[in-house]
């Protein structure tokens, strides 16, 4: 019987904080950069953006960039526009 190796590869995900920017991968506002500014539970943040209304999000829309932001959690939408363009 031939045994074949078994590989296993390590995933490095960025973490789930505030301040962590984003790209929407679902809905009308698809491939817009947004940023968590709060986290309601191990699936759903809530994020807004400069073409990205703040509201919550599932975090498998969600792609995670490797870039953060500094900002307060429940930022205003003006602090979190300034700071992304």
């Amino acid at each position: 019987m031939h045994c074949r190796p078994i590989h296993f590869w390590c995933v490095v995900l960025p973490a789930v904080d505030i301040g962590r920017v984003c790209l929407k991968t679902q809905g009308r506002e698809k491939g817009n950069k947004c940023v968590i500014i709060d986290v309601i539970d191990r699936n759903f943040v809530v994020v807004t953006g400069p073409e990205v209304r703040r509201r919550r999000a599932n975090m498998d829309h969600l792609m995670l960039l490797d870039e953060t932001v500094e900002i307060q959690r429940n930022a205003s939408d003006e602090e979190v526009t300034s700071i992304l363009k």
